[in-house]
């Protein structure tokens, strides 16, 4: 990708994340570069397809640690971290994520992928649980789609905690982060052996009681 395409798209992603992204034209992205529309067309035919490319530029990050986790050295402190990481390149992106339901049905390609990772993304949770279990971080479930609900629980939750938390507060500061991290992290206490717990509490000791 050529830098000019690269300037175009940082300059939508801010404007879309101030304003959203139906209240930002073409016109309003080429003069926040100083560029006139026609040079932008040049490189980007419509809004949609800066849309589109923003979109699968977000993802990627997403795809890859889907595609990794099954090399990776599972333990509390690193979920956490994969956690942590994930919600603030969402906020890099809120604009899709505060406006996701009217936003997947601006590109039908951006809408199928999103739903082909949603099943990935749930995939994925289910080999960390296996992994987990093999560890003996986590307990076996105790009912057939007790696992399969959680994964489902967690993913929901990590899709939508940005729009949630953006009701309440228009900040996205590090103690915001910070307790929705550990939201959805704590998710995962009740299913924990006692090595898992214990790991927990280690990195979490003001969770409990003294």
């Amino acid at each position: 990708m050529n830098n000019k395409k690269k300037l175009i798209l940082e300059a939508a992603r801010v404007l879309f994340n101030e304003k959203g992204y139906h209240q930002v034209t073409i016109r309003m992205i080429a003069l926040k570069l100083n560029m006139s529309s026609g040079n932008l067309n040049y490189h980007f035919k419509k809004r949609e397809d800066i849309f589109e490319t923003l979109y699968f530029e977000m993802v990627s990050e997403f795809d890859e640690r889907i595609k990794d986790l099954p090399s990776i050295d599972v333990s509390i402190t690193q979920i956490r971290s994969d956690i942590e990481q994930s919600m603030r390149r969402m906020i890099d992106y809120k604009y899709f994520w505060t406006d996701l339901y009217n936003l997947l049905t601006v590109s039908d390609i951006v809408k199928n992928h999103f739903q082909e990772v949603y099943k990935n993304r749930i995939d994925g949770c289910l080999v960390l649980f296996e992994k987990m279990k093999t560890q003996n971080l986590m307990t076996g479930s105790f009912f057939k789609f007790e696992y399969d609900f959680l994964a489902e629980r967690m993913i929901n939750y990590g899709n939508t905690w940005l729009y949630s938390t953006g009701l309440y507060s228009n900040s996205f500061g590090g103690k915001i982060i910070d307790n929705q991290v550990n939201t959805l992290l704590s998710m995962l206490y009740p299913f924990l052996g006692p090595k898992g717990k214990k790991e927990f509490k280690n990195l979490l000791p003001e969770f409990f009681f003294t």
